[in-house]
């Protein structure tokens, strides 16, 4: 049978849509640590975790991913929607970290047409252009990459760095959690 492309799995799928979460939540972070260095002209730790990664980013783009699978060439749709569902969830995130802990990451309340300074006009507009690029360049790119790494492997390599990073993942948030509470 040699020749014959096996479909993914469940399984495989879920893998592979975690490894995209590790991947866009590490990016996230670079983009975030290069953004504040930018402002602040020294280096500052970003996000919650103590590891390279900001959780929101990876989420976010699996979110956006699976939401958006069917759009093709529709551009401004995939604006609209990553504009209105990365807005939501910068918002409930926002929200629910305040909750927990009774701190705000971030705080958009200088902004222009904010709401309560954890989403503002300026910052949507940017996830909505962010989106569209993480859909039409970026992850097509990554997707590519990935699926060269695993050929072959019947995803064994994919399937053994995303249990480990699931591992160090948990245990940062185990530290981080602490850290804050």
């Amino acid at each position: 049978m040699e020749g014959v492309i096996k479909a993914k799995t469940t399984k495989d799928k879920v893998i592979e849509y975690i490894t995209y979460i590790f991947i866009y939540a590490f990016l996230g972070w670079v983009v975030e640590t290069i953004y504040a260095l930018f402002i602040h002209g020294h280096f500052v730790k970003r996000g919650f975790l103590y590891g390279p990664i900001c959780p929101i980013y990876g989420f976010g783009a699996v979110i956006l991913l699976l939401i958006t699978q069917k759009m093709y060439k529709k551009p401004f749709q995939k604006f609209l929607i990553a504009t209105i569902a990365f807005t939501i969830f910068e918002y409930i995130v926002s929200l629910v970290l305040e909750m927990l802990f009774g701190l705000r990451w971030w705080d958009y309340s200088n902004d222009f047409l904010n709401i309560q300074g954890r989403v503002s006009l300026l910052y949507s507009i940017f996830w909505g252009i962010a989106g569209v690029i993480l859909l039409e360049k970026l992850h097509p790119l990554i997707q590519t990459k990935l699926q060269s790494i695993t050929k072959g492997n019947k995803y064994k390599i994919q399937n053994i760095i995303c249990y480990t990073l699931i591992l160090i993942l948990l245990i940062d948030v185990i530290f981080s959690v602490l850290k804050y509470l």
